[in-house]
């Protein structure tokens, strides 16, 4: 079971971040017994709603398999069932599954009901259990720079870009922490040189034009920014 899926955060063009997912099926932990391969291969071919009875018939039969409990919770998250992609995860975890990517679903799923304290939790033990996985550092800081934890989210996202120092999306968030601590010089750095070898990303490119176009270098981030920032997550709340 491998998938992508790339959440936008702030959906419209004030410094736009994108919240990236992807969960591996990694080798099944012997606490974790085994899932229907019909059950999972309609999960991996995007088939979510035989995804959804296949898995529900096996656990009709085996109510305690802690694996087709969380591969029943990612196929409820890819139909946009979050409330019972949550109880899947949840039930997963009480029967003793635990797999970084199961906690990264968990911490997505809660970030998507905007419980960023969930989130974060979730989140937490994600890196704990796979702190060499991108993704786990990547959308805990996230999750930080939502709360407002700027501190907490630069450490994560710089782990990320040890990790993975060409990612687009880490190098765009790093920008928008540091914007938001008030380090304008290195934000605009950072997308400046983000555009050298992604010219085509249009995140930094949108991001450095506001910037640019808001204030120079004696641009006062809390007060420029954060209402923006503010605007922008309230309106993207809302529309979803």
């Amino acid at each position: 079971m491998q998938r992508v899926d790339k959440r936008l955060i702030f959906a419209v063009a004030t410094l736009v971040m994108i919240f990236s997912a992807m969960t591996s099926s990694a080798a099944v932990t012997p606490a974790a017994g085994a899932c229907d391969v019909a059950a999972d291969i309609a999960l991996e071919v995007g088939d979510y709603a035989a995804a959804i009875e296949l898995h529900q018939r096996v656990l009709l039969s085996d109510e305690g398999n802690a694996l087709a409990h969380y591969h029943l919770g990612f196929a409820y998250g890819m139909a946009g069932l979050t409330a019972e992609e949550i109880g899947e995860y949840r039930t997963a975890i009480r029967l003793g599954l635990k797999k970084w990517d199961l906690f990264l679903n968990l911490g997505l799923a809660w970030a998507d009901r905007h419980e960023l304290e969930l989130a974060a939790t979730a989140l937490e033990t994600a890196v704990l259990l796979g702190p060499e996985h991108v993704e786990t550092h990547f959308n805990l800081a996230v999750v930080y720079e939502r709360e407002d934890k700027l501190n907490e989210a630069f450490e994560q996202i710089i782990a990320a870009l040890v990790l993975d120092p060409g990612d687009p999306d880490a190098a765009n968030t790093d920008a928008i922490i540091c914007a938001r601590m008030g380090d304008l010089a290195s934000a605009r750095r950072i997308w400046t040189q983000l555009l050298r070898v992604a010219p085509d990303y249009a995140p930094a490119r949108t991001n450095l034009a506001l910037l640019n176009q808001t204030c120079g270098d004696a641009c006062q981030p809390h007060k420029n920014f954060e209402p923006r920032l503010a605007a922008v997550q309230a309106r993207s709340e809302g529309e979803e």
